[in-house]
């Protein structure tokens, strides 16, 4: 009998798991299958801060296979249906782990889920808007008369997709911390203390994050990540979880 009491959580944590998970996949999917539709749309938005950088003779891209451009598409429109479903996939993940919290922390379901689908979508933008282009103005910078870009369509959407995944993630720091802070793991004094160890780490994970092994991409995503560190220490200080004094 103990045995069994035992096994029973895990297997409905196995059981809640995969419920979970069966909801996120059908939300991709949806979102894959809307975004399918916009494919081309899709792509020409994703090219938009490629071809503003680029020089106005040698605006175009190539395929370097027959099926590149049809599985390309596929990828976009999974990295889109991503997005659309981050909203579900937050709020999923947010179920999993509500059972292990107490009463008073299960409240800030909701505004977590908003804040964390608004700085997923944010980072993303992020790094389309400003981050991205400044990359690509700086790489084809090298370009001369003799020396003229042709990218392939697949290889720049996998550089796109990586990036605007990586910022989409990064973003997602300050809730973290915040998260943690309402639980008591960490406070503010803690993040403070270890700023300078935070720092490295943070150059450590930008180096990992960012497709190209280059330095200069690395101090693009490691420069907000270092904001996004400060406003979470911030956040610990307003609403970290109060220690209790001793009488």
């Amino acid at each position: 009998m103990i045995k069994s009491e035992e096994k029973l959580p895990f297997t409905h944590h196995l059981a809640e798991l995969r419920k979970r998970l069966i909801v996120c996949f059908i939300a991709v999917g949806i979102g894959f299958g809307i975004s399918y539709y916009f494919s081309l749309e899709l792509f020409a938005f994703l090219s938009r801060p490629l071809f503003d950088a680029m020089p106005e003779a040698s605006v175009f891209m190539v395929f370097t296979g027959v099926v590149e451009p049809f599985f390309t598409y596929l990828k976009i429109s999974l990295l889109a249906g991503i997005f659309l479903a981050s909203p579900v996939l937050i709020h999923q993940i947010w179920l999993f782990i509500t059972p292990g919290l107490h009463e008073g922390e299960k409240k800030w379901v909701i505004p977590i889920v908003v804040s964390g689908f608004i700085l997923f979508i944010g980072g993303a933008m992020f790094g389309d808007y400003l981050v991205i282009p400044i990359g690509f103005k700086y790489f084809l910078s090298f370009a001369t008369d003799s020396l003229k870009p042709m990218l392939s369509m697949n290889e720049f959407f996998s550089f796109m997709m990586k990036f605007l995944l990586a910022f989409g993630v990064v973003f997602e720091m300050p809730l973290v911390i915040f998260f943690l802070a309402r639980l008591g793991i960490v406070d503010a004094k803690m993040l403070s203390k270890y700023r300078k160890y935070s720092i490295l780490l943070i150059f450590i994970a930008a180096a990992i994050l960012t497709p190209t092994p280059d330095v200069f991409s690395q101090f693009l995503m490691a420069a907000p990540m270092m904001v996004l560190y400060e406003i979470g220490v911030i956040l610990a200080r307003l609403f970290g979880k109060k220690k209790e004094t001793e009488s």
